[in-house]
């Protein structure tokens, strides 16, 4: 009646309607303090728990990562850069709803709903390469024999193998479209796919997706450039080839090995292919890590398509996860006897 006496327009009929049919609950958001003032209340074990890392190592994460000063959403909503590194942390820790945050940021859901977006948009876009140029400073030759000789003294029949390659498939939320596409027979489920790269001293060297579900490893292998960047990369310091190994998927190259296939293998042929599963198994610790440590990636409900970057979010948590690695170690590191590299060296600042 009010929109046909012209005393309200389509604009303001609009936003009523939405108060009207609001669902989200509308929290005291302003009764909480900020994340700053709350810092000094934080026991150190719950800060680790909370955020995994530690306060002393924030300062250290922000400048590696760049963080700037301030975040500036489109809306004109302002966050400091640690508040937006904390919220990033805290998000990706645990599959905890932005309503259940509320009390530790003192933000209302769409302010830390664009203040994630900005963060994670600013990780990506500044850092994304360190997963897809293996022309790193820390990948050098010398590093490179280094990470084969420690998996050959672990048992590993290979003496120039210095990383592994695995695709991982990643249950996502039933898609309203494209259901054939993402769903994939193997693992029934739908999903998307990711490949890593990664090296004895708990590190991913190289991180390529998401494709559809369906896609097969050597399809992403592939589609990667992996293949491209091994021959100019993949050497040793006197020029003779190294390579990565992965699982029968993988086609055979001069720089990627994989296990023998026949159905009717050698003795030593069998020995082979049990020594390199032996060591492969250390080095795919790394790649059950970035969900063991950021939980919000395994809860398939999270992970919407169309709806959420899931690509980038999980790009981000590979970077954290490295970042970690850089400043603890991991498993897998203690198990070949090698030191990862600093953080200093792995960001490059």
């Amino acid at each position: 009646m009010l929109y046909d006496d012209d005393t309200l327009d389509e604009e303001d009929v609009l936003m009523m309607f939405q108060e009207l049919t609001r669902k989200n609950t509308t929290y005291p958001y302003w009764k909480y303090d900020r994340i700053e003032h709350q810092l000094n209340d934080i026991s150190t074990g719950e800060f680790k728990t909370e955020f995994r890392f530690n306060l002393s190592e924030i300062d250290l994460l922000q400048d590696a990562l760049q963080i700037p000063e301030r975040f500036i959403c489109d809306n004109g909503t302002v966050a400091s850069g640690t508040e937006g590194l904390l919220l990033l942390l805290k998000r990706f820790a645990y599959p905890c709803r932005l309503s259940d945050m509320i009390p530790r940021f003192g933000r209302s859901v769409p302010e830390m709903s664009l203040i994630l977006a900005e963060v994670t948009d600013h990780i990506s876009s500044n850092f994304s390469h360190l997963l897809t140029d293996l022309n790193q400073p820390w990948l050098q030759r010398g590093k490179l024999e280094r990470y084969a000789q420690a998996i050959h003294d672990k048992g590993g029949a290979l003496d120039n193998c210095w990383g592994f390659v695995d695709g991982t498939v990643r249950p996502i939320s039933r898609p309203g479209e494209n259901q054939r596409v993402m769903y994939n027979g193997l693992k029934r489920v739908h999903g998307i796919k990711f490949q890593s790269i990664a090296t004895p001293d708990g590190m991913i060297a190289n991180l390529f997706g998401p494709v559809e579900g369906r896609r097969h490893d050597a399809s992403m292998l592939r589609m990667s450039g992996v293949l491209e960047q091994l021959p100019i990369y993949s050497l040793s310091t006197a020029g003779a080839p190294l390579c990565i190994y992965g699982d029968p998927a993988y086609p055979l190259r001069v720089h990627l090995m994989a296990p023998y296939r026949s159905a009717n293998i050698t003795p030593n042929q069998d020995a082979f292919n049990k020594s390199m599963s032996s060591v492969r198994v250390a080095v795919e610790w790394v790649f059950g890590d970035i969900i063991n440590f950021f939980t919000f990636l395994d809860f398939k409900r999270n992970l919407k398509i169309g709806l959420s970057p899931i690509g980038k979010m999980y790009s981000v948590c590979a970077l954290l996860r490295n970042a970690y690695t850089c400043l603890y170690g991991s498993n897998t590191s203690t198990f070949f006897d090698l030191t990862s590299p600093t953080i200093h060296e792995y960001f490059q600042f």
